[in-house]
């Protein structure tokens, strides 16, 4: 056999539309993550707590309780409609750190590797950026140029 690698040519417009289907899918999932806890902020707060209760104080859980929902409310609908899609992708990285590190240190295995697989959509999205031309951030960006 003839081990002759055959070149893959990915069209830029098929791989452009790619990205924009996975960041407004990736942005719906972050938003309605979001979304149906909105109305139960003072629920999710008190599980976050009685969660982690046994690796830190409730005046540090409670903060960051209090600003995971907003998050994934405001950069899932940023993601969706492409707008100040960067930051909003940054944004969401960040909040898999700190929950990252506590579902591990609780051991959480299987809840860590699903936050491993959002970690990997986040560095996809971002590295991608440059794919971002299907977004109100092209349409801001073309009518500033």
């Amino acid at each position: 056999m003839n081990n002759i690698e055959t070149p893959i040519f990915l069209k830029r417009k098929d791989v452009t539309l790619a990205y924009t289907l996975l960041r407004i899918v990736f942005g719906i999932n972050f938003f309605v993550h979001g979304l149906v806890r909105i109305g139960n902020m003072g629920g999710f707060i008190q599980s976050m707590v009685d969660r982690f209760q046994e690796l830190a104080p409730s005046f540090v859980i409670i903060p960051f309780a209090a600003l995971t929902t907003p998050v994934e409310l405001i950069s899932g609908f940023l993601m969706i409609i492409g707008l100040q899609t960067r930051n909003a992708i940054i944004a969401g990285f960040l909040l898999m750190m700190p929950l990252m590190f506590g579902v591990c240190l609780l051991q959480q295995w299987d809840i860590a590797s699903s936050q491993l697989i959002y970690c990997l959509v986040f560095f996809i999205l971002l590295a991608g950026c440059s794919l971002n031309t299907i977004s109100i951030d092209r349409l801001i960006h073309n009518r500033n140029s």
